[in-house]
């Protein structure tokens, strides 16, 4: 392992930091250590939320490492395809991840950001696309995703021109959650992934589970969806726990009670 991916343990968070200078750009070795840190904190039932950085105060990550890729080096994944290693498409993670973007979030480092639920930006950050100079397109996840995420014509001006979003605009399209100065980013984005680590486990992973299930679907799809939970043996394996779960009872009783909850993920 190159150990450029780091992780702190607090509590119920994992801290996920990507440390690889100077540009936090990912190689093949960086891409499969993310993906087992990504997979660890799926399955540990001790862990409930995600902070995902990059190191340092200017770049969350420049995405993929096209001088690797240049030197012939790295795997060919389009004569050697792979299952998937990015977090964008690790469907079966189900716990919520916060981004806090430290500075220039590009491409591939853009992608790593859309694989998470929330993002929390510097003042300094910036998303910009630049793979159409190179000749591909950003398919780990910006065409599969960013026109879910913010206007057509703005997504278009950022792969066809290149365009940069600042933390500003990124904020005023909806795509962070706020903006900060660079100084109090790490600790806003504690106090906002604490927060969530507060909700009931299987209830967080069940939320993901719902709406990427009925993101596809009509309303009354949806609702056909949920009403069969109810009944059980349907896809949504969360959700159908939760509504079951010893949490369920405990955040009732915690409500009736007037104490604050105490919920054990089953």
């Amino acid at each position: 392992m190159s150990d450029a991916v780091k992780t702190v343990r607090r509590g119920k968070v994992l801290e996920i930091t990507l440390d690889r200078p100077p540009a936090n750009a990912f190689d093949d070795a960086t891409m499969r250590e993310m993906y087992e840190t990504f997979s660890m904190f799926r399955d540990d039932p001790e862990l409930v939320v995600a902070l995902v950085t990059g190191a340092g105060e200017r770049i969350f990550s420049a995405g993929w490492d096209l001088k690797a890729v240049a030197s012939g080096d790295e795997p060919d994944m389009v004569e050697n395809p792979e299952p998937a290693l990015f977090l964008p498409e690790m469907f079966d993670l189900n716990k919520p991840l916060v981004a806090a973007i430290n500075g220039y979030a590009v491409g591939g480092g853009f992608e790593l950001a859309l694989g998470c639920d929330l993002m929390i930006a510097a003042d300094n950050a910036q998303f910009f696309l630049p793979e159409m100079e190179r000749g591909f397109l950003p398919d780990g996840g910006v065409i599969q995703m960013l026109f879910r995420r913010i206007p057509y014509y703005v997504y278009m001006d950022m792969l066809l021109t290149g365009a940069r979003m600042s933390a500003q605009d990124a904020m005023k399209w909806g795509l962070v959650r706020e903006v900060v100065p660079l100084a109090e980013l790490m600790p806003r984005a504690r106090e906002v992934v604490d927060l969530i680590a507060e909700g009931a486990p299987l209830a967080l992973q069940a939320l993901k589970e719902v709406t990427r299930a009925f993101e596809p679907l009509s309303v009354e799809d949806s609702f056909a969806m949920t009403r069969a939970a109810w009944k059980g043996g349907t896809e949504l394996e969360f959700y159908e726990k939760t509504m079951r779960s010893e949490d369920f009872k405990e955040g009732v009783a915690a409500f009736a009670e007037k104490r604050k909850p105490v919920f054990k993920g089953r």
